[in-house]
């Protein structure tokens, strides 16, 4: 007897699409957060991704009228998952399902806490151009090579207890020193779920985001944190977003 898979069901779509484009001329991959640990499959309802969704908003808006493809990563399992790295895999698939759509566009990413770690370990594909970490989890040690030539716009809590905006500090600065722009910018009084000071949030993430596609400034914070030639220190005056 033969037994035929659907290779659909055990492997869905990694590139969930939230607007197309009839021309695409860029698109934004936003990654929502999740765990250490986990394979089990994400919930329909998942806080981590519904805690995105203002994101995907806030990034249709900030493009609208502009032939930006807008979509989010689906994960396979709730986890990192150690040296697996499977949001990392997600993002790939996700990034090479995009390009059969859409063609050879410039991509940014938005990835919040670990899918901030999994869009900064995919940013060395040919198609990313920038990236947008929101809390990002940065254990010591993250690559960084791959990122040359990237522009990073990192936004982390003082207040956040979850991931060390230290650790994000840290990967700007190594990612300064491979060849990358990068910035690292604190959000006073924001925490990890970045509920406190949420319009902050959301305004700064479309306006990079707008910022790093060409078709605006960025924020003017960031715009001159990247030309620095160096990365303060998270919570100095002049990156500390109040």
């Amino acid at each position: 007897m033969t037994v035929t898979v659907d290779e659909t069901a055990v492997h869905p779509d990694a590139l969930i699409l939230h607007r197309s484009a009839a021309s695409p001329e860029a698109a934004v991959l936003v990654l929502h957060g999740g765990r250490a640990d986990g394979l089990d499959a994400p919930p329909p309802w998942n806080l981590p991704g519904a805690r995105m969704r203002p994101y995907l908003r806030a990034v249709a808006r900030a493009t609208e009228g502009r032939n930006v493809v807008v979509g989010a990563v689906r994960y396979r399992h709730r986890g990192w998952n150690g040296p697996r790295g499977d949001a990392a895999r997600d993002a790939e698939r996700a990034l090479q399902e995009l390009h059969l759509l859409a063609g050879a566009v410039p991509v940014v990413l938005v990835g919040h806490s670990m899918g901030g770690r999994a869009a900064l370990r995919v940013a060395g594909d040919d198609l990313v151009t920038g990236v947008v970490g929101l809390a990002p989890w940065c254990p010591p040690g993250e690559p960084v090579e791959h990122l040359r030539d990237r522009r990073l716009v990192l936004l982390h809590g003082d207040r956040d207890r979850m991931t060390d905006p230290r650790g994000s500090w840290d990967l700007a600065v190594r990612a300064r020193a491979a060849g990358a722009r990068s910035c690292h910018l604190t959000v006073a009084g924001g925490d990890h779920a970045m509920i406190r000071r949420a319009g902050l949030w959301h305004t700064r993430t479309a306006e990079s985001v707008r910022g790093l596609l060409g078709h605006g400034p960025l924020p003017d914070m960031a715009a001159r944190a990247l030309t620095r030639d160096h990365v303060p220190p998270p919570g100095s005056p002049e990156t500390l977003l109040r």
